[in-house]
């Protein structure tokens, strides 16, 4: 555990002097002050909750950001340090390439979780000081939207991880990391709704809608977060899409949580194979 923590607290070190913590906080607390404030604007007018608009802001923010940046903080995590020389120097002391892997994700998890807990607290901060009426059940979307924000971030620096260690080049890392960014948040969604809207719900329905949907990890936390609280659901409009689906929170979380530790078991495997 100490190695661990050890190597975590270099990841993170390294991540402050690349100025990524000071990046990731300011720009993810940019964008969710904007949101709160233009988004919430007609709120008393239409009688929905400020906080509950702010959620479906976020989670939409989250979505197309998030795996981004956690793509690009991981994606050279392995095949990087290799190309500099300095992986081969790290395993020269008594630490294993699993705990060696493990330390480098518990790093970028901590420097992404700080900016997202700070970024999104500082917009609700913002939101709750304008005097804005939010109640208890909203809070607890809130938090638990920005918990499975995290859990996002884990399963594509996870994934960053699983390209790291397969590849040879880190400009192959980086494009391939961008294509995975591409086909999760843009192209996948795209493909299934073109192939419901030609399938009329003859085929795609039930357990198969289910199965492709808990293929990509964007679309179980978007399900997760825009249709667990029916204040939120009401005004995503998701509430069909929930009833469809039928797929509970709980199976949503576990399926994030796979995304992160299938793909992270994976890289230490493939890790653990390769010669230096």
């Amino acid at each position: 555990m100490r190695n661990i923590l050890i190597v975590a607290r270099k990841e993170i070190q390294e991540g402050l002097r690349n100025r990524w913590v000071l990046a990731t906080t300011l720009l993810l607390a940019g964008l969710a002050l904007s949101l709160t404030f233009l988004g919430s604007a007609p709120t008393g007018t239409v009688g929905v909750r400020a906080l509950d608009v702010v959620i479906v802001s976020l989670s939409s923010l989250t979505i197309f950001l998030l795996p981004l940046i956690a793509l690009l903080i991981s994606h050279d995590a392995i095949v990087g340090e290799m190309e500099r020389g300095t992986m081969i120097l790290l395993l020269s002391y008594p630490v294993g390439r699993w705990q060696v892997l493990l330390g480098k994700f518990v790093g970028h998890l901590s420097i992404l979780a700080f900016a997202t807990l700070l970024g999104y607290g500082a917009a609700a901060g913002a939101l709750a000081a304008t005097g804005a009426e939010i109640d208890a059940a909203s809070w607890w979307a809130f938090a638990t939207m920005i918990g499975s924000s995290i859990l996002l971030g884990a399963a594509f620096i996870a994934v960053g991880y699983l390209v790291s260690a397969l590849v040879r080049e880190r400009g192959t890392a980086g494009g391939i990391a961008v294509g995975i960014w591409l086909v999760f948040v843009l192209i996948y969604d795209m493909a299934l709704l073109g192939m419901l809207v030609v399938d009329q719900g003859q085929t795609l329905s039930g357990g198969l809608l289910n199965a492709l949907l808990l293929l990509n990890p964007a679309d179980a936390y978007r399900l997760f977060n825009l249709t667990g609280s029916a204040g939120v659901g009401a005004f995503s409009g998701m509430a069909g899409v929930a009833q469809t689906a039928t797929l509970s929170p709980s199976a949503l979380l576990a399926a994030l949580a796979a995304w992160a530790i299938v793909p992270l078991a994976l890289a230490a495997l493939a890790f653990s194979r390769r010669e230096l």
